[in-house]
C-alpha cells in the first residue's frame, strides 16, 4: 500500500533538474577550455562531481 507521504522519486525532480543543468553548463565550460583530450576526460569527471568540489570550496572558505 502507498502513503501519501512526501518521499519518492516524483519530489526529487527540481533537485535533479538544477544538478543537470549545472552538470551541462560545467560540461560545456570545460571542454571548450580542454586542449587535448585528457583534458576533455578531466572536464568531465570535473562536470560530474562539480557539487562536491562546490561544497569543499565553501567549507574551506569558512574554514570548517
Amino acid at each position: 500500500m502507498m502513503s501519501n507521504d512526501c518521499k519518492g522519486p516524483r519530489y526529487n525532480s527540481a533537485a535533479g533538474g538544477i544538478y543537470g543543468l549545472g552538470f551541462l553548463g560545467a560540461l560545456v565550460y570545460y571542454l571548450q577550455h580542454a586542449s587535448d583530450l585528457g583534458d576533455g576526460v578531466v572536464g568531465v569527471l570535473k562536470a560530474l562531481f562539480w557539487p562536491a568540489f562546490l561544497v569543499y570550496k565553501v567549507l574551506e572558505f569558512l574554514k570548517m
